[in-house]
């Protein structure tokens, strides 16, 4: 038997599976650089993409707004890299009065001075002035018109009034937009609730019944209306500066980006593939992934990358275990209680999504279709009574879910073990 130990929350579960059925552990690919994250972190500032230096972009008296992830991306590491910016805009004359932090919230939550400090860290908090995002407060809100695809934007009003905006997060893979960083601060980062529902409401194909697009998906760009539609807004607000990082599989900064909001996050894209990428030659009976443990398992909401991957290694009607606590429930906002308990097929979940889109129902509407497609079992706290229309299986431990497995497959499965699957993708490997 083979060991294996994943992290879930902020613990690990351990679990042993029969070697010769484990075909792969599917991971990130190892950083081989010797460099420290504040090296890397240093470099990016230091040689930016298609871009003057941001100490040479920035002006003494300027106003600067900095827009940063939210706590459910605090695996970003911002408290580590913000403080290299912060000296940047010193060494440019920008004094700490006319420097506001705005949480990228998009249409999460609102935070707590405690996550406020874990997102500045203790060098920055309490120094500057920082806020969230309200999507919903429209006296907050500026208008800024309409992209190709008919969406209307309306972004931040305190962000555009500052003479500067710096645009700061990280790169993985994403389900709607291929990957997230860059434009994604802006859209749906300081969007208004309708920008950010109207963006992601690209992402169904035309008629009932078809679905999501097949563009969009984890690691394309290639004609993702998603992604082209964010493009075209991040250029209304005209971003000055971007820096993104990149993340090993042990949670440290491998790689970051600094420069043309545009350019420089294609480069990010390169380096999440050569490090988030994993190959794979066949699909397995049996695929047992974790999110990665907190926060990226911080609610089911968030829990749909660990799904969206893990079913690309899976065969149709394979089994997939999903190791995500949710320690703060289903997350989102009621359409995905709404979406799991109060509709019965896919047919009519699709139609409640069209009548009125929301992210929260689309992620409600994947995690009930992976359910059709695969045997899902999910281990959790979450409560079942919510899934009980759903195909979705909640229990509380590993060896719960493997024995329920094996009593509906049988033993000896192809298996795949997935540590990080919130941020690996699976992808057959390239035809010569």
């Amino acid at each position: 038997m083979k060991k294996f130990e994943l992290k879930q929350g902020r613990g690990t579960v351990k679990f042993s599976i029969n070697e010769k059925d484990v075909i792969g552990v599917l991971d990130n690919i190892p950083s081989t650089s010797s460099k420290t994250e504040e090296e890397v972190i240093n470099e990016a500032l230091q040689n930016p993409i298609s871009s003057p230096k941001l100490s040479e972009i920035v002006h003494a008296g300027e106003k600067i707004c900095i827009v940063i992830p939210d706590i459910t991306r605090a695996w970003q590491k911002s408290s580590l890299y913000l403080p290299f910016i912060v000296a940047e805009l010193t060494k440019a004359g920008i004094v700490d009065e006319d420097i506001l932090f705005i949480s990228a919230t998009g249409s999460h939550r609102k935070q707590t001075q405690n996550e406020y400090k874990q997102l500045l860290g203790n060098t920055l908090y309490g120094k500057y002035n920082i806020i969230d995002h309200d999507c919903k407060d429209k006296d907050n809100l500026v208008y800024l018109g309409k992209t190709n695809f008919g969406t209307p934007v309306s972004i931040n009003k305190k962000a555009m009034e500052c003479d500067r905006i710096i645009i700061a997060g990280g790169i993985v893979y994403h389900f709607l937009v291929g990957w997230s960083g860059g434009k994604k601060s802006i859209l749906p980062g300081i969007a208004s609730y309708e920008t950010i529902m109207a963006n992601h409401g690209l992402s169904l194909n035309e008629n009932l019944g078809e679905g999501t697009r097949d563009e969009i998906r984890c690691g394309n760009i290639i004609n993702n209306p998603v992604h082209l539609d964010m493009e075209e807004a991040c250029a209304f607000v005209k971003p000055s500066f971007m820096f993104n990082v990149i993340m090993d599989s042990h949670g440290n900064i491998s790689a970051a980006v600094a420069g043309d909001c545009i350019k420089a996050h294609a480069q990010g894209r390169k380096y999440v593939d050569e490090s988030d990428c994993a190959y794979i030659k066949e699909k397995a009976d049996l695929v047992i992934a974790t999110a990665g443990g907190y926060p990226k398992d911080i609610n089911f909401y968030q829990s749909s990358k660990l799904l969206m991957n893990s079913r690309e290694a899976a065969k149709i009607g394979g089994t997939i275990i999903a190791l995500t606590e949710c320690s703060e429930g289903l997350g989102g906002d009621d359409d995905v209680r709404s979406m799991l308990s109060n509709y019965d097929t896919l047919i009519d979940r699709e139609k409640s999504l069209r009548e009125r889109y929301t992210i929260s129902k689309h992620v409600g509407c994947l995690s009930c279709e992976t359910a059709h497609n695969f045997n899902l079992i999910v281990v959790s706290d979450l409560d079942p009574k919510f899934f009980k229309n759903t195909g979705i299986k909640i229990v509380k431990t590993i060896d719960e879910a493997l024995n329920l497995t094996y009593a509906e497959k049988g033993k000896n499965l192809k298996t795949y073990i997935m540590p990080h699957g919130s941020n690996t993708l699976p992808k057959f490997l390239p035809i010569n």
